[in-house]
């Protein structure tokens, strides 16, 4: 899409938007004619050539209205450019953000958070900036064409001169092209680096304290900064030079335009009315070609922005960004889009999960998981194991959508799954990552996430990830506030968060991805026996090595180099897997004896299975 097209089909998000801008902008600027004519004629009545015979204080009483009339339309011009700009903005944002939050979670942006912040931010404010624009050159250019008629009636020889640094604007405009984008795609992308740095600092500060890396952590934001700094002087250096070209420009036009009203004043051929008309105009016409260079400038920048914008697509067209749905402003619009989709999503009960030929290599290392084949039955409690490295946790982010499966098909209930990403959601799946994710907020609304409360849910949840007695020591309880990540509570407490904001959504499949791994022993055996109690008719996917969530398994997975190496239950993989036998024996923290409980492991199990 090129950036003209880009502008076309922003302004014509709402044409109806669009249009009242810009007509109540042309009007705005088309006002001023009249005043000029008043002003002829005041100035030719002091000789006695004026033609209206208003007197002096009637020519007066008429550059009031105007005056007082341009006023409360440059106001109301003020009212429609915001609501265009601000819906032209919100489109964009959103379509933005529903664009990556579509994409496999772990690919969601090429580039920091902070410098994607950047891109939000600064350059759909670049974008706004060039199509604003184009409204105030369209009615600046109705008034040139307006006023051009009225001059050249008056004088044609003058009126070319008027319009002459128009030439030399629009010249200097394209040949500064090139450098323009050039500076403007540095200090954009300097930008980011700061911004980028500054976020992994706030969410860093104990990994930087624990290492001792202050100054070696402020040297590096130094130098982004520096970095910063001489692109963007070079970004505004290029910005005011242009400027001063056009200003100068018409300030050359208008020497000229002087000289030459001064010579045909003293032939007889130019009143004084006619001069003060020329000079009244002067003003405006010398705005329109300012504006005409500025707005060169801003289209030249959008292409930068459209670029930088068009990046965190990740190859999806450009045309994602203009999409026209409806921007829900209103609370009410805003409600009934909720309901509408959780009604589009019912509550279908999993029967059976089946995923053949399930394939993703990373890019960067070619390693991942490959024809991964699984079964998993309604109601049951399947363990995926390994050794680091083997594809456990690629495999259930993979089967999750969090991953861009290259192959494989996921079948529910014998359906397929075409989109997992958007499918496994609730109340079809919740899902607790590896590496949990907090947000500087209440402890409550870190596991509620927006999910409105509903009955005893949420004290369930609690109960069930093992955390009333870590709530109850708190001092404010649920309405602590954890930090940034999370960073006042321990590692433990940080999974046992995620466990409860998973367990508080009603979902039919439930993913843990190393939940338990720092917990201590009697902790871990609290949680996975709630977890296996309550969990009803819902199936249960754990990524684990530990003995603990084994022995609750029905089904148990053992992964190696991205295939599936055996599977089974514990029982049977003791006597015929090699590596699930180191797994077991690795693990010494289950019981106080781990020798004894590898002895006797068959027991344990059946014991366990048969008291839940």
């Amino acid at each position: 899409m090129t950036t003209l097209q880009f502008l076309l089909r922003l302004i014509t998000y709402r044409k109806g938007f669009y249009i009242a801008n810009a007509a109540m902008w042309t009007v705005i600027y088309l006002v001023p004619i009249a005043p000029g004519l008043i002003t002829k004629e005041f100035f030719d009545s002091l000789t006695g050539d004026d033609v209206l015979k208003l007197g002096t204080w009637g020519i007066i009483a008429l550059l009031v209205g105007a005056a007082l009339g341009r006023v409360m339309l440059i106001i109301m011009g003020f009212m429609t450019d915001v609501h265009f700009r601000f819906r032209m903005g919100m489109m964009l944002r959103r379509n933005l953000l529903q664009h990556v939050l579509k994409q496999p979670g772990a690919r969601a942006i090429p580039v920091s958070p902070g410098e994607a912040i950047s891109h939000f931010r600064d350059d759909v404010d670049q974008t706004e900036e060039a199509a604003s624009w184009s409204v105030d050159v369209f009615g600046l250019t109705c008034f040139a064409a307006v006023s051009s008629y009225i001059l050249i009636g008056i004088d044609v020889q003058m009126t070319l001169l008027v319009f002459l640094p128009l030439v030399f604007v629009v010249t200097a405009a394209q040949l500064a092209t090139s450098r323009l984008q050039k500076y403007r795609a540095a200090s954009r992308e300097a930008t980011s680096r700061v911004t980028g740095a500054i976020s992994e600092m706030f969410g860093n500060v104990q990994a930087i304290q624990v290492a001792g890396a202050e100054e070696r952590v402020i040297e590096r934001f130094r130098t982004f900064n520096e970095e910063r700094r001489k692109t963007m002087i070079k970004d505004k250096l290029m910005g005011e030079a242009l400027d001063s070209i056009f200003t100068n420009s018409v300030n050359f036009g208008i020497g000229i335009i002087l000289l030459l009203a001064g010579q045909k004043m003293q032939s007889g051929s130019f009143t004084v009315g006619d001069f003060s008309l020329f000079v009244y105009y002067l003003t405006f016409v010398t705005t329109f070609i300012t504006n005409v260079g500025k707005f060169i400038t801003h289209f030249k920048q959008m292409s930068v922005a459209l670029e930088r914008l068009t990046s965190l697509l990740q190859g999806a067209s450009a045309k994602v960004l203009t999409l026209k749905d409806a921007l829900l402003l209103r609370k009410g619009e805003r409600l009934q889009a909720k309901d509408a989709t959780a009604e589009a999503v019912p509550k279908e009960r999993l029967d059976t999960l089946s995923v053949t030929g399930l394939t993703y290599r990373f890019p960067e290392t070619g390693r991942g998981i490959e024809d991964v084949r699984l079964e998993l039955k309604g109601g049951s409690f399947t363990v995926v194991t390994g050794t680091i490295g083997s594809g456990k946790t690629t495999l259930v982010r993979t089967l999750l959508g969090l991953l861009p499966k290259e192959a494989g098909t996921i079948l529910w209930n014998g359906k397929a799954v075409d989109d997992p990403s958007t499918f496994f959601a609730p109340p079809h799946s919740a899902y607790s990552a590896q590496i949990p994710r907090m947000y500087s907020d209440t402890l409550r609304n870190n596991i509620l996430l927006g999910q409105r409360e509903q009955g005893d849910s949420l004290n369930g949840a609690i109960h069930n990830a093992v955390m009333e007695y870590d709530i109850a020591h708190l001092h404010h309880g649920l309405e602590t506030m954890i930090g940034p990540r999370g960073v006042k509570l321990s590692g433990g407490q940080m999974q046992r968060t995620a466990a409860a904001r998973m367990l508080v959504r009603d979902a039919q499949l439930y993913v843990f991805d190393d939940l338990s791994s720092a917990l201590d022993v009697e902790t871990e055996q609290r949680l996975w026996e709630r977890l296996f109690q309550s969990r009803g008719g819902a199936t249960c996917l754990v990524v684990s090595h530990r003995k603990a969530a084994l022995a609750h398994a029905d089904h148990i997975i053992v992964m190696k180099d991205g295939r599936i190496e055996a599977e089974g239950t514990a029982e049977e993989l003791l006597r015929a897997s090699a590596t699930f036998q180191e797994l077991w024996s690795g693990d010494e923290r289950t019981a106080d004896d781990g020798a004894a409980a590898a002895a006797t492991t068959a027991g344990t199990v059946l014991q366990s299975r048969d008291a839940k």
